[in-house]
């Protein structure tokens, strides 16, 4: 499988972050790995990405709906803020454990590629690549 550039890891638990990067390390989905623990700090990984004008800028961010401060939905919203050309290479997947039917309908508003349940597996990041990068794990 052709690898992603990078993966943008955001999530309020760190053992989340620990958990879905050790897994896309052992599946071997990006060249980089990138994780934060809010919406605040992903738009500045992203912001000082652009800045250094790396070519492994995020392609993925799975991106987790609920946290404190600057929540997914919220990030999403300012997001949409920063300047097309940056947006135009990056998929972004929320993921979370639950949703109220009031989330899912802000969620279905929002510009984002898909959302996934917690917890993050090979099948639904095989997916995620087939839909969204034209790529899957070999057989």
């Amino acid at each position: 499988m052709i690898k992603l550039s990078s993966v943008l890891l955001v999530d309020d638990d760190p053992r989340t972050n620990d958990l879905n990067e050790r897994l896309l390390q052992h599946l071997g989905v990006a060249d980089r790995y990138l994780a934060v623990n809010d919406g605040v700090e992903a738009l500045a990984a992203l912001e000082d990405l652009a800045a250094e004008a790396l070519p492994s800028s995020p392609v993925l961010v799975l991106l987790d709906v609920k946290m404190p401060g600057m929540d997914g939905m919220a990030f999403v919203e300012a997001y949409q803020k920063l300047p097309e050309e940056r947006q135009q290479a990056v998929v972004i997947v929320m993921h979370t454990a639950s949703m109220s039917s009031v989330d899912l309908g802000r969620i279905e508003a929002l510009p984002i590629a898909g959302l996934v349940s917690k917890p993050l597996t090979k099948e639904k990041l095989d997916t995620i690549l087939q839909l969204h990068f034209q790529r899957h794990f070999p057989a």
